[in-house]
C-alpha cells in the first residue's frame, strides 16, 4: 500500500459535508422560492414547511461556514508570486496544452479563491436571508436583502457546481481527501511541493 500523508482532520470533513449538505439542500429550497415551482414545494409537503425547512437550515450553514474561518481562511488569504502567476494562466486549465502550473501550497490558488468566493458570498446571502426572515417589516431593506440574497444565490448556483465537479470527474482522486482525510504521498508531492516542504516530505 503506497503512503499516504493527513490533508484534512476529522473535524474538517465533517464540517465540510455538513456545509455542503446545507448548501445543496438551500440551493434546492431557493431555486424553489425563486421560481415558485409546485414540485418542489411538494417535496416538502407545502411552501411553509420549506420555508421552515430553508430558514433552519440556513442557520446550520452558517454555523458551519464560521467554522471553516479557522481552517481556511489563513491559507486562502496567503498569496504570493506563484498564486499570481497561477491566476495568469487560469491554472493551466485555459489551454489543451500541458503547461507546469506554478507550485502550490496546501491549497491552490484556485481552491483559495474559490473559499473566498463562498465566503463573502455566505455572508451575504446569510445576514440578507436573516434580515428578510426577522425584519420583514422595513420596506426598503427588506428589497435590498431580497437583492444581495438572489445575487449571492447566482454565484452559489454557478460556483458549487463548479467545485463539485473539479473536486470530482475533473481531478479523480481528489473526493478521498473529503472521505478518508488522505492523499497519496507521490500525488501530494505533485500537486503541493510547496506544503509537502513545510511539513518536511520533499
Amino acid at each position: 500500500m503506497s503512503e499516504t500523508v493527513r490533508k484534512a482532520t476529522t473535524s474538517e470533513i465533517v464540517n465540510h459535508w455538513i456545509l455542503a449538505l446545507s448548501c445543496i439542500l438551500l440551493i434546492i429550497t431557493g431555486y424553489g422560492f425563486l421560481f415558485q415551482l409546485k414540485q418542489v414545494y411538494a417535496l416538502f409537503g407545502s411552501n411553509y414547511a420549506m420555508k421552515v425547512v430553508h430558514n433552519w437550515t440556513g442557520i446550520v450553514f452558517s454555523i458551519s461556514l464560521f467554522s471553516t474561518l479557522f481552517n481556511y481562511l489563513h491559507e486562502s488569504i496567503s498569496m504570493d508570486n506563484d498564486d499570481w502567476n497561477w491566476i495568469k494562466m487560469g491554472g493551466g486549465y485555459l489551454t489543451k496544452k500541458a503547461v507546469a502550473v506554478p507550485p502550490m501550497g496546501k491549497l491552490n490558488t484556485g481552491q483559495k479563491l474559490y473559499y473566498l468566493a463562498i465566503l463573502i458570498g455566505g455572508i451575504g446571502i446569510g445576514a440578507s436571508g436573516f434580515v428578510i426572515w426577522l425584519v420583514p417589516g422595513i420596506r426598503t431593506l427588506t428589497i435590498v436583502a431580497h437583492l444581495v440574497h438572489n445575487l449571492c444565490f447566482v454565484l452559489f448556483v454557478v460556483a458549487v457546481p463548479a467545485h463539485i465537479y473539479l473536486g470530482t470527474l475533473a481531478n479523480p482522486g481528489l473526493l478521498r481527501i473529503m472521505i478518508s482525510g488522505t492523499v497519496p504521498l507521490e500525488v501530494a508531492k505533485k500537486r503541493y511541493p510547496k506544503w509537502m516542504k513545510e511539513i518536511g516530505k520533499l
